[in-house]
């Protein structure tokens, strides 16, 4: 069984910082790509940011390049999104994912595993 946790979710202010976290176990994830996810109230899941697990490549949407950075510890074996200057249009949870192709996919059909998700709320 396959077990993405999110941490690091919270209130901020827009122009503010945060980081969230994705624990990976129960497998490992050396051949998998890891992304992240975002969605609004009354708005579909849309895709923020991938990376390989060799951290090779990465892709971001337009919406989030140039603040927000995707990376990962494979010792720890754990997902980062550092996310800044931050806008109330960031508000949504946030989810982990976990893909089988190795690469960085931005639709979640291709991807096999999902975290339960994190809140960031951005005040304006």
């Amino acid at each position: 069984q396959v077990q993405l946790v999110e941490s690091g979710g919270g209130l901020v202010q827009a122009g503010g910082s945060l980081r969230l976290s994705c624990a990976t176990s129960g497998r490992t994830f050396s051949n998998y790509a890891m992304g992240w996810f975002r969605q609004a109230p009354g708005k579909e899941r849309e895709f923020v940011a991938a990376i390989t697990w060799s951290g090779g490549s990465t892709n971001y949407a337009d919406s989030v390049k140039g603040r927000f950075t995707i990376s990962r510890d494979n010792a720890k074996i754990t997902v980062y999104l550092q996310m800044n200057s931050l806008k109330p249009e960031d508000t949504g949870v946030y989810y982990c994912a976990a893909n089988t192709w190795a690469t960085v996919l931005a639709a979640t059909r291709f991807y096999d595993y999902w975290g339960q998700g994190t809140q960031v709320t951005v005040s304006s």
